[in-house]
C-alpha cells in the first residue's frame, strides 16, 4: 500500500521509526519489540538505514519485511545513496522487491567512516527519481528550519519542490524545536505549490 494514500481520508497519520538491532542483540529482542510496537497499531513503521553497505541494506530490508509479515503493518524503508553506484542501486532495489518492500524513504545520507563517496547520485532528489522509475512509492525528508547545507530558506524550498517533481509523494520532517518553525514551513511550502502530505517528526 502506498503510504501517501494513507492520508487521503484526512485523518491524522501516526507512524513510528525504529532501527535494526545491533549484532550483539538476540533476534528474539527484535521480535519482542515488533510485537510491542504492533500493539500500538501505527499507520506505518519506518526502518532507519545505518552505515555498513550491503549488510546494512540486508538488515534494514529484513526488518522491514518482518514488520509487514509479523505485524501486518506497512513498512517504510530508509535508503541512502551516497555510497552506491547506479549498478549497485539496481541490485539493491531488486532485493527489496523480493522482500515485498513498496515504500522507500529516499535519502542522500552521509559517507560512513572508512567508506567511499560515490557520485552517481548527488542528492536525494536523484535517488527519488531513480527509485520512483523502478515502481516504488517514494517518501522524502524535509527540514522546517532549513537544510544545514542550504544557503537560505528560499533555496531550500526550491530544492524541496524539485524533490517532489522527481517522484516524492510524502514528506517526513526533521526534528524541530519550535512548533512555529514547522507552521511557518508549512505556509512556505504550500505557497510554493507543494501539496503532498507532510508529517511532523517528533521524538
Amino acid at each position: 500500500m502506498k503510504i501517501s494514500s494513507m492520508f487521503e481520508s484526512g485523518k491524522c497519520g501516526f507512524s513510528l521509526e525504529i532501527f535494526p538491532p545491533k549484532r550483539e542483540y538476540s533476534i528474539d529482542t527484535m521480535y519482542d519489540m515488533l510485537d510491542s510496537l504492533g500493539d500500538l497499531r501505527p499507520d506505518f513503521i519506518s526502518v532507519t538505514y545505518g552505515a555498513g553497505g550491503s549488510s546494512a541494506t540486508r538488515a534494514t530490508a529484513f526488518l522491514a519485511g518482518e514488520i509487514r509479515s509479523r505485524c501486518n503493518i506497512e513498512p517504510l524503508m530508509h535508503l541512502t545513496c551516497v555510497s552506491q553506484t547506479r549498478e549497485e542501486m539496481e541490485e539493491t532495489l531488486s532485493g527489496l522487491s523480493a522482500y515485498g518492500i513498496e515504500n522507500i524513504l529516499a535519502l542522500r545520507g552521509d559517507v560512513p567512516e572508512g567508506g567511499e563517496r560515490k557520485y552517481d547520485f548527488l542528492h536525494a532528489s536523484d535517488l527519488a527519481k531513480f527509485v520512483s522509475e523502478h515502481g516504488f512509492n517514494v517518501s522524502g525528508a524535509c527540514y522546517p528550519e532549513g537544510h544545514v547545507e542550504s544557503p537560505d530558506l528560499v533555496t531550500d524550498t526550491l530544492n524541496l519542490k524539485y524533490k517532489i517533481e522527481n517522484g516524492v509523494s510524502h514528506l517526513i520532517s526533521q526534528l524541530f524545536f519550535n512548533n512555529s518553525d514547522f507552521y511557518h514551513f508549512l505556509d512556505r511550502v504550500r505557497l510554493a505549490g507543494i501539496d503532498v502530505p507532510i508529517e511532523a517528526g517528533i521524538m
